[in-house]
């Protein structure tokens, strides 16, 4: 029996044991651990997950513990299962899990995609934060509006009690009330929603899957950080950002997604300087030669502009993109500029810990606050450092209302950004031609 570890973050972790290990006789998972999500670890993946050789579920702990679990339980090798993670650090990891005498494994695609009967269009990142929840929700309501039966899935999210979220349906405002959705996972599910079109997320993608194509005919993956599909694609969508032209081959698993793409989307062209384009473009020809490009745009608009012209604002932009997507702002800053704020109001001399702590680990945070939301702690100090700020006014630019979770002192603004084609031809055609393609849906 070898003894496993699985190093992740709450997602593909989780995927991973499912598929490969949860009903094997020959390999032992002991532990998974956790890491990038605050407040993932000190928990365990429970029995009813895990499954009958399991009886007693599997810790997860933190991954600075790493060496320790090896040792005191005889590691036989660590599976390396998260997004988004720099090469150089992938390999520090790797390195530690040698020192010690395991083996290092990454499961491929062939072993972790699941089949589906529905023709299934993916959306994928070389990083987070390219812009690939707009787009994908943009591709499920063309579908939509051409009559399709649409149903979305979400890369996994599950922050909170795991049982409960094994399979999990959204299609209302109570569904995500009834679901105590974090702030990070409402800023996926709710736009979805909005759209009228179901989203699925959760921990067991067998049964996710099943669910999904019990109401539809056509299957969209919105894809979370820069990581693999869950679900084999039949057209593979892949966004490269124009502001980091500099990252297609610098982060893991996002290089491998873009050897995978059918179509690579050139990602905020609209802000990007054409030079920082055409460098982009080139490097994603250079690495897959023959696959097609296309541009977009992410026009961002503010709801109550006159409540940011001339105004002094305090911004509060997507989470994720700011944190491990290296970003140094998001569509709330980009509004609030646009918008002729009369200034971006400093946050930080008054954030409260959980804030705080989020920046010493990112310390290229500066004049933006990430919307962090993973738990009440964390609404708690986010609404606390809000109130704190000496501005008139609140630009928010994550896809929520994050006015009702929160009840600000300071009025809020919501900056809203889109997909937008920005170019001829552009992904609109290849979409229209793939399912021209499968006019019948369900396969």
């Amino acid at each position: 029996m070898r003894k496993i570890v699985i190093v992740g973050a709450a997602g593909r972790d989780f995927h991973d044991f499912n598929l490969l290990f949860r009903a094997s006789r020959k390999e032992q998972v002991v532990a998974f651990t956790a890491a990038q999500i605050p407040g993932i670890d000190d928990r365990s993946y429970p029995s009813e997950l895990a499954g009958p050789n399991y009886p007693d579920g599997i810790p997860i702990l933190p991954e600075s513990s790493l060496e320790e679990i090896c040792r005191r339980e005889s590691v036989d090798e660590v599976v390396f299962a998260y997004s988004d993670v720099a090469h150089a650090d992938v390999m520090h990891l790797v390195s530690r899990a040698l020192a010690v005498g395991a083996d290092v494994r990454f499961p491929g695609p062939a072993l972790t995609m699941l089949k589906s009967g529905c023709p299934v269009i993916a959306v994928s990142a070389v990083r987070t934060g390219c812009g690939k929840s707009q787009t994908a929700r943009w591709i499920g309501a063309r579908l939509s509006a051409a009559g399709h039966r649409v149903a979305a899935l979400r890369h996994p999210m599950p922050y909170g009690d795991l049982a409960k979220q094994r399979a999990q349906r959204f299609a209302s405002e109570a569904d995500l009330v009834r679901a105590d959705c974090t702030i990070e996972e409402r800023e996926e599910y709710e736009p979805w929603v909005a759209l009228g079109i179901p989203i699925h997320a959760g921990v067991d993608y067998a049964e996710i899957l099943a669910a999904a194509e019990s109401e539809a005919d056509w299957i969209v993956w919105d894809g979370g950080n820069n990581d693999l599909p869950f679900v084999a694609p039949d057209l593979h969508v892949v966004l490269a950002d124009a502001l980091r032209p500099d990252h297609v081959r610098t982060h893991h698993p996002g290089e491998a997604v873009a050897r995978m793409a059918d179509v690579f989307v050139v990602a905020k062209t609209d802000i990007a300087t054409a030079e920082s384009t055409v460098e982009l473009e080139a490097d994603l020809r250079a690495l897959v030669p023959g696959v097609p490009i296309v541009r977009s745009a992410s026009p961002v608009t503010l709801d109550l502009p006159d409540r940011v012209r001339g105004k002094r604002v305090v911004v509060v932009d997507d989470g994720p993109t700011l944190t491990h997507g290296g970003m140094a702002y998001g569509a709330g800053y980009v509004a609030a500029v646009q918008g002729g704020a009369a200034e971006i109001v400093d946050p930080w001399p008054g954030a409260a810990p959980s804030l705080l702590r989020t920046r010493e680990q990112y310390p290229h945070l500066h004049r933006v606050l990430p919307a962090m939301g993973y738990g009440a702690e964390q609404c708690a100090d986010l609404a606390a450092t809000l109130d704190r700020c000496d501005a008139d006014a609140i630009v928010v630019g994550t896809p929520i209302d994050l006015e009702r979770l929160l009840h600000p002192r300071l009025p809020v603004v919501r900056a809203s950004y889109c997909y937008a084609e920005a170019s001829d031809p552009g992904l609109g055609e290849i979409v229209d031609s793939f399912v021209s393609r499968n006019q019948g849906g369900r396969q």
